[in-house]
């Protein structure tokens, strides 16, 4: 497996057999790289997304109808894209599992909202905000949070799935900040490797890891901490 941080919570999964883009937020985002963005198209297979807020959904749409890669979103936000012109959906909601050929994906709690106002000015409630687990056949079991704070429920999360990797939002302001993450990652799950997000795009949250990794200091999980467009091989 090779994971690429494309900036914000937006992350590049590819594996044997699949090749997974997990909240695009490209356009608008002060951290992404436009040079990975024909590369991060290329061949995929699949967008997967947490929920519903633009910077996680970013460009799907645009990217669906460019690569015919299946949507992966909770049933509301699904039918919303479907609205909007989208045609490989695979909906799901909180405690469902799909399963994709080559790897399943688990929708789990998050503590968050998931909205969109349109250009009308009307705010849509685009379902729960979803933390996502993914399943693999001969790959470690990853799972990404969302934008979460700490809950004890986690605890559950980890009991069912096991995950070894852990995409953890730690920007603070809209997400648990760098401190309360770790927590998160010491006190309920087991990761051996623990990678950062949601932080150093917009001004009004956390520029760096810095607050993450110091709190993760001593503890039994890898932190990596790669560079926009930086890539983690397992």
């Amino acid at each position: 497996m090779k994971i690429k941080w494309l900036g914000h919570s937006a992350f590049h999964l590819e594996t044997a057999r699949a090749r997974i883009l997990i909240d695009p937020f490209f356009t608008g985002n002060p951290s992404f790289d436009e040079s990975t963005r024909k590369d991060s198209a290329a061949g995929l297979t699949h967008i997967l997304l947490t929920h519903g807020h633009g910077d996680h959904v970013g460009d799907t749409i645009a990217l669906a109808k460019e690569t015919g890669a299946t949507v992966v979103a909770n049933a509301d936000l699904a039918a919303w894209l479907g609205s909007r012109g989208v045609k490989a959906l695979e909906m799901g909601n909180t405690g469902g599992t799909i399963h994709l050929g080559g790897f399943s994906t688990t929708f789990v709690n998050a503590l968050h909202s998931s909205a969109q106002i349109t250009e009308d000015g009307v705010s849509h409630s685009l379902g729960n905000a979803n933390g996502l687990v993914l399943h693999f056949e001969d790959e470690p079991t990853l799972y990404h949070m969302g934008d979460t704070d700490i809950f004890s429920d986690m605890a559950l999360i980890n009991e069912l799935h096991q995950p070894e990797i852990g995409l953890v939002p730690i920007g603070d302001r809209f997400t648990m900040g760098g401190a309360v993450a770790a927590l998160a990652c010491q006190r309920f799950f087991k990761f051996g490797t623990a990678i950062p997000c949601h932080y150093g795009s917009f001004g009004i949250i956390d520029q760096t890891a810095d607050t993450f990794v110091a709190a993760m200091d001593g503890g039994k999980a890898k932190v990596e901490v790669p560079a926009v467009g930086g890539m983690v091989s397992f």
